[in-house]
């Protein structure tokens, strides 16, 4: 963190303080997007919502299970577990 300023120093930090707040709203953007997306774009956004409950330390177990299924359903469910974890 040496070649970093103290202003960007305290952003750095403020950004790993709040890293599991920033994955979850980006998960829920994610679940919106998902009702909207068709074709390749749903695709993409699949694999973005992987990635995401990968960074967010959702069992690998039950990653596989909502990517097999691939029910935005599902996604409302898992926020609303992981709001009660935080």
């Amino acid at each position: 963190m040496a070649d970093y300023s103290p202003y960007q120093q305290k952003i750095i930090k403020r950004y790993y303080d709040n890293f599991d707040a920033i994955q979850y709203q980006r998960l829920s953007e994610l679940a919106t997007d998902l009702y909207l997306a068709e074709g390749k774009k749903r695709e993409r956004v699949w694999k973005q919502v992987e990635e995401c409950l990968g960074k967010l330390k959702f069992p690998q177990a039950r990653i596989d299970h909502v990517m097999q299924k691939r029910d935005p359903a599902l996604l409302p469910g898992i926020l609303k577990e992981l709001e009660r974890q935080t």
